[in-house]
């Protein structure tokens, strides 16, 4: 009788002890989230293969302005580098009746990457229709970045944005 007494009470005693190893914190599991960010950030860039959308613009010597809509970006690959993004600012030689953006299409030279403690800078060089375009890239690992433009034939103009994963494309059938 006492050894089912004994046994009752250490089972008692066991199941009474929650189980608080299994559990995380919001402290970890916030920063689970952020090395997950990291990790995937950090595959685009090395994959060279990622898509920049811009949501503001800041002219040389200017305030910056909100960019509605999401629809302005920058789609890096090593092989074609897409870009349509607003400018504002003072152009020195443009084609008279152009849209006034920044666009072209065209491939990326002297791609250089750089890894600092809190950002990777990505530097490249695109060779557009009538212009040639200086990409500096600023990326956070949380996903955040910068991208200053300078051209030939244009005033200096940066972008706030966020980099992603380019979508894929659905096929037509």
């Amino acid at each position: 009788m006492k050894t089912k007494i004994s046994i009752l009470l250490v089972l008692v005693l066991l199941l009474s002890f929650p189980v608080l190893a299994q559990e995380k914190t919001k402290k970890e599991l916030k920063a689970e989230r952020e090395l997950q960010k990291q990790k995937e950030i950090e595959a685009l860039i090395d994959s060279k293969n990622f898509v920049f959308e811009a949501q503001k613009a800041t002219p040389q010597g200017g305030r910056f302005l909100n960019l509605d809509y999401n629809t302005y970006f920058l789609k890096f690959n090593e092989v074609k580098t897409t870009c349509d993004l607003p400018f504002f600012g003072r152009a020195y030689n443009v084609a008279y009746g152009g849209d006034g953006g920044i666009k072209f299409e065209g491939v990326p030279e002297n791609i250089k990457i750089e890894k600092n403690k809190k950002n990777y800078i990505v530097r490249a060089t695109v060779k557009g229709k009538n212009d040639v375009y200086n990409l500096l890239f600023s990326i956070f690992f949380n996903g955040n970045a910068t991208l200053s433009v300078n051209s030939n034939n244009r005033a200096a103009i940066s972008y706030d944005g966020e980099i992603e994963a380019p979508k894929a494309e659905e096929k037509k059938q």
